[in-house]
């Protein structure tokens, strides 16, 4: 069931309610009634909705870096300073125009033309998915019917950093000799050793999404290179083809004018062998005359 409602995400909108129908009675017919329910009470995606679907299932590699870049930069979001926010953001930026060109790509690939308006879509799906945690568990279902709106901040969705697991907690009770500001300091050492973490896989998890972009771009342009060549390859075979095609068609007139010609000549033919014919028997009937008046000579 699972996987048919997945198949289903993928179909584009203009097929979704006929795909949605051709299953739903399948699943009727097969005597799964609570499946054929839950089919028919899927709603079709918008066209935004649609390729952001699309993207995750044809790039699932890609989908899981995003998704875990996301979880990095909303650990790390909170505890950076303007610089380091200022790097994460253009990366941010760079990786979400980047997947929402390929989402549109494969939208067009499948035969839907993508305007701005659902690329602008596209876009704000990703960035929903990088800063709120509960639009990324919408994308990674792989079932969206509406395009994300991001939130206006990042939201964590995780635990504290001092409270991460695996890390060591505070005793909830100081031995006399500890005092209160060196308890502070240590506390605030952690924090920072905390943040320092949270933003190297931050970078980390968008130097791997980059990485896989610019594989991503070298295949497309081995593609498109080839599709090129394919392009100019079927170019010169209609060339070649129409040069045929004409010869063809000169072939065939000169081929009707042969044929009319052959016609009149069997015609001349024709006639031409009736006037032998004639002349034959005149001849044949003035021999025999001249025979005739021979033998009355003699």
């Amino acid at each position: 069931m699972e996987a048919v409602l997945d198949e289903l995400y993928t179909t584009p909108p203009s097929d979704f309610v006929a795909r949605r129908e051709t299953l739903a009675a399948a699943a009727r017919t097969a005597g799964r009634v609570d499946d054929a329910r839950r089919i028919r009470a899927a709603r079709r995606p918008t066209l935004a909705a649609w390729a952001a679907n699309l993207l995750l299932r044809s790039q699932p590699e890609e989908s899981r870096q995003f998704l875990e870049l996301g979880r990095a930069l909303r650990e790390a979001y909170q505890a950076l300073n303007a610089d380091e926010l200022k790097e994460l953001s253009a990366q941010r930026r760079h990786v979400v125009s980047a997947l929402s060109r390929q989402a549109a790509q494969l939208a067009r690939d499948a035969g839907h033309r993508v305007s701005e308006s659902v690329q602008q879509d596209l876009e704000e799906t990703l960035r929903a998915v990088l800063a709120d945690p509960d639009a990324a568990d919408q994308w990674a279902g792989g079932r969206l019917v509406n395009a994300l709106t991001p939130p206006t901040e990042f939201r964590p969705g995780t635990a504290p950093a001092a409270e991460k697991p695996g890390t060591r907690s505070r005793p909830a009770s100081r031995s006399p000799s500890a005092s209160p500001g060196r308890a502070s300091k240590d506390e605030l050492a952690e924090r920072r050793r905390a943040r320092q973490e949270q933003l190297a896989r931050a970078r980390e998890a968008a130097e791997a999404a980059e990485q896989r972009l610019r594989e991503e771009r070298a295949r497309k342009a081995d593609v498109d290179a080839e599709l090129q060549r394919a392009r100019e390859r079927t170019e010169q075979a209609r060339r070649r083809m129409s040069a045929i095609e004409e010869q063809m068609q000169q072939a065939r007139e000169e081929c009707r004018q042969a044929e009319n010609e052959q016609r009149e000549a069997e015609a001349h033919s024709r006639s031409a062998a009736d006037v032998v014919a004639q002349a034959e028997r005149a001849a044949h009937e003035t021999t025999q005359q001249v025979r005739r008046m021979a033998r009355g000579a003699t």
